[in-house]
């Protein structure tokens, strides 16, 4: 294996750690003594530069997903998203070296519980049932597999980076599904969420919608328009199943599929990301993160047509992550919530 000098890496470093379930704030410690995994011959080792945080960090914490099969083992490092320094790789890795910056999304799977849904060809999603990675992002070195890294765009800070992958991939991945292409319309609901900003993106400069309409609520629509979105709409004020047009394509990041449906054109789409009932014809998206979307997305990012949307709160620094989570937990977040430096 190829590394960097052995002064480098540590035995042992500093992560957040959870060893029972419960709310973030009671449940998650920072443990400093933390054993440096050993890699596969497939893997590399990351010295962790930042890291964001996501929905799933809170609710795998409560437990919500415990009694399912392929759920991770406590205890566990949470946070998925990652942007660092590759300071080792496996024997049989072949795109990476040490030095590179690189960023990646950790899991294996966006929702647990969508391990045995099928998906919309009615196929079980198989590489969905490989376990999550125990060991997250929200600490100061982590393992990933060469598959799901990228290389971070020259031009994109580690801030910036880390506030990607899981919310782009879920973005791209599941416009993907729903066969989103020129000249159709999308309206998305949640436009000013993680993945919400990125969809409106995707859909305007890489699928070439012609109409993008989105929801948010009202201190939230300029975001909207600055992000392409056509039509910008106050779900504080609008029921979007009242709305007079309807769309090709509705993408659902809040878990309200009863109201997408109605929505949709006859023979459109509606796709949903959350975990929830699910009123057909719409479907859930299940991710399977690789990173290869995040390459397909470079041009786009260095480019600067799609662009990182991070909270202005932030970034939180590695001391305050139960902090951070707590704000992330109110819902009042825009875009995503960033932890840096991570020492």
């Amino acid at each position: 294996m190829a590394a960097a000098p052995s002064e480098y890496i540590p035995s042992v470093y500093g992560a957040w750690v959870y060893s029972e379930y419960g709310k973030t704030a009671n449940v998650l410690k920072f443990d400093p003594n933390v054993a440096v995994p050993e890699i596969k011959e497939d893997q590399v080792l990351i010295k962790v530069v930042a890291a964001s945080l996501n929905p799933l960090d809170s609710r795998r914490a409560l437990g919500l997903y415990k009694d399912i099969e392929g759920d991770t083992t406590l205890p566990t490092i949470p946070g998925y998203d990652v942007a660092g320094v590759v300071v080792k790789v496996g024997s049989q890795v072949q795109k990476f070296k040490v030095g590179d910056e690189v960023y990646a999304c950790l899991s294996n799977s966006n929702e647990i519980p969508q391990y045995h849904a099928k998906n919309s060809h009615g196929d079980l999603n198989e590489k969905a049932l490989v376990k999550p990675n125990r060991l997250g992002s929200l600490a100061e070195y982590t393992a990933a597999g060469e598959t799901m890294l990228a290389l971070k765009p020259k031009n994109l800070s580690f801030i910036e980076a880390a506030g990607l992958p899981l919310a782009i991939e879920t973005a791209y991945g599941a416009l993907e599904r729903t066969e989103l292409s020129a000249g159709k319309s999308v309206l998305v609901l949640g436009g000013s969420g993680g993945v919400g900003t990125h969809v409106i993106q995707l859909a305007k400069h890489v699928f070439g919608a012609s109409k993008v309409a989105a929801t948010a609520s009202t201190k939230k629509l300029d975001l909207l328009r600055s992000l392409g979105a056509d039509l910008a709409i106050d779900y504080t004020k609008e029921n979007i199943e009242d709305l007079p047009e309807k769309f090709d394509v509705v993408y659902d990041a809040v878990g309200q599929t009863d109201k997408a449906v109605k929505a949709v054109k006859e023979g459109g789409k509606v796709v949903t990301i959350v975990i929830g009932p699910v009123t057909p014809p719409a479907f859930r998206f299940v991710l399977t993160p690789t990173g290869s979307i995040l390459e397909k997305l470079k041009p786009y990012l260095e480019s600067g047509k799609v662009k990182p949307v991070l909270d202005p709160t932030g970034p939180y620094p590695f001391s305050k992550v139960v902090e951070a989570l707590g704000y992330r937990e109110t819902s009042r977040a825009t875009g995503k919530v960033v932890v840096y430096p991570i020492p």
